[in-house]
């Protein structure tokens, strides 16, 4: 990545940006932005103003930073601040946007707090610190994710929905406006509620992704297979034993609910 050494980047006169930060020759920092030690930000990116970003933080190409986020902060955990021994960290791809105050936080141990690429976060969304979130999501207003949350790609969340610690969230999955999941959330479904449970298969999604026709139709008898209720008497774990895995992705269906405890519907 390219450094200050080259023409000085586009930085407002009213920035704040640390002499240890690391900008490449085009990124802009708008007005009122806070650029602290240990940060890197690659070609392309922009911080419109009122944005503050701490360190140690690397941020790929091309990231719009809208006004009042936070990025990089300390991870909001009891045992205590950390980030100056190098055991915090936040690394974000490319492509991503963040609208207004959205927060993500550096990690709480040695692996980084990662964000992948072309993501959208939508006003007060909250990424937490050790969270590993995909590419291709989106995340919408006030969604909160939790410490070590696991988010794969292409998923979708509906505003106010939350996911507590350590839960997965499968690919391609949908969580529901104001759905709490206090479970992992199977790939490829619609989940809704407090608790959030299964409701269908995202079909929608599936098909905005370009998944073939073929794998979908897959995903729809493996759907109804596990989780229509009824099942033909037979169990939820032989259901899922019993799946044809020929279609990679009923193979990552098949993968991720044989890791549940139980009927995760």
């Amino acid at each position: 990545m390219s450094t200050r050494a080259r023409p000085d980047p586009r930085i407002h006169p009213t920035a704040v940006v640390d002499s240890r930060a690391e900008l490449a020759a085009d990124v802009e920092v708008g007005p009122y932005c806070v650029v602290g030690p240990g940060v890197r930000i690659a070609d392309g990116s922009r911080l419109l103003g009122h944005v503050v970003v701490s360190g140690p933080t690397q941020i790929g190409t091309n990231n719009v930073f809208h006004p009042f986020s936070v990025i990089g902060g300390e991870p909001q955990i009891r045992k205590g601040a950390l980030g100056h021994d190098g055991r915090s960290s936040l690394v974000i791809g490319a492509d991503n946007v963040f609208r207004e105050h959205v927060t993500v936080n550096r990690s709480s141990g040695d692996l980084p707090t990662t964000v992948g690429a072309k993501n959208l976060f939508m006003a007060g969304a909250h990424v937490a610190h050790d969270v590993t979130l995909g590419s291709h999501c989106v995340v919408a207003n006030a969604v909160q994710l939790a410490g070590h949350a696991v988010v794969e790609d292409w998923v979708t969340f509906g505003g106010l929905s939350g996911v507590a610690q350590f839960i997965r969230v499968g690919q391609s999955a949908f969580v529901a406006a104001g759905a709490m999941c206090e479970r992992d959330v199977p790939p490829f479904v619609i989940v809704q509620g407090d608790r959030a449970r299964v409701r269908a298969l995202n079909v929608v999604g599936l098909e905005r992704r370009g998944v073939p026709l073929d794998s979908i139709a897959c995903l729809k008898r493996a759907f109804a297979r596990t989780f229509v209720r009824g099942r033909g008497g037979v169990s939820f774990d032989d259901a899922v034993r019993d799946l044809d895995r020929s279609d990679p992705l009923v193979m990552a269906l098949a993968r991720a609910l044989s890791g549940t405890r139980g009927d995760p519907g």
